[in-house]
């Protein structure tokens, strides 16, 4: 499998400080990355910020020099405790407010044999396919671990009730120290990749102001990945109110 260069996005849009961290940071991807991890951090001051970068960074140090070809769900899971350790000893080593931090994980790794989603929380992933006329169509999107996707897929809620509900975002899986049951990532496996396919993993920051059926009439309209990802910046600095976050990646060469 073969990849363009990576676009990113990892802005800080209507807060004061961004909790939100990506890997690799934004504009040192190449085409010769095998994987990408975005993170939205949360617990107050600072606390997010910590969290988020210690997941980021963890994962970067446990899969630099190994060997992707051999990737698989143990390895992911593997390299997930690691991350895990990494959140119990910054939680340990330093004088933190009484509001626990914590991160959402989306997390994409690409082989020669196939592609492994998994994500905690409502950082989301897409793997987004353009037929013959140019229409983008979503192949896998990811089920957000939050309150209102569980009313949402029980029948409650509708779409448009869920865009606006007031415990919106209120999550029910995330990455948190020194828990004694840590929570599982979904993960989801294809070796149905081709030429042409885009994966779009982001935070909900993007989620404000690109839903899906955008989501898809950018990638249709656009034959240029640096410019769907500024339109989708464009987008989200006009009316996202937290930070936002994202990696658009494009097979040129599928499994």
């Amino acid at each position: 499998m073969q990849i363009s260069k990576p676009f990113a996005l990892n802005e800080i849009g209507g807060r004061s400080n961004n909790e939100d961290n990506i890997f690799p940071p934004k504009g040192e991807a190449t085409a010769s990355q095998r994987f990408f991890v975005v993170c939205d951090g949360m617990g107050g001051h600072e606390n997010g910020e910590i969290a988020s970068s210690a997941v980021c960074d963890s994962f970067a140090a446990t899969l630099k020099n190994f060997n992707h070809e051999n990737f698989d769900k143990t390895i992911f899971e593997e390299a997930l405790s690691s991350a895990y350790d990494a959140l119990d000893e910054k939680d340990g080593s330093a004088s933190f407010s009484s509001k626990k931090m914590g991160t959402t994980l989306a997390f994409l790794h690409l082989n020669n044999r196939q592609a492994l989603m998994a994500h905690i929380g409502d950082s989301r992933i897409y793997h987004i396919r353009k037929d013959e006329t140019g229409k983008a169509t979503i192949l896998y999107k990811s089920s957000d671990h939050s309150f209102v996707n569980e009313l949402l897929q029980s029948g409650i809620i509708n779409e448009e009730e869920a865009a606006t509900h007031p415990r919106r975002n209120v999550i029910t899986r995330v990455m948190q120290p020194q828990f004694e049951e840590r929570c599982n990532a979904d993960i989801h496996i294809t070796s149905d990749v081709a030429a042409g396919d885009r994966f779009f993993l982001c935070t909900d920051g993007i989620l404000e102001s690109v839903n899906d059926t955008q989501l898809c009439r950018i990638i249709s309209e656009n034959t240029n990945d640096e410019a769907m990802i500024k339109t989708i910046e464009e987008l989200c600095q006009a009316h996202s109110r937290d930070n936002f976050s994202a990696y658009l990646v494009t097979v040129i060469e599928g499994v």
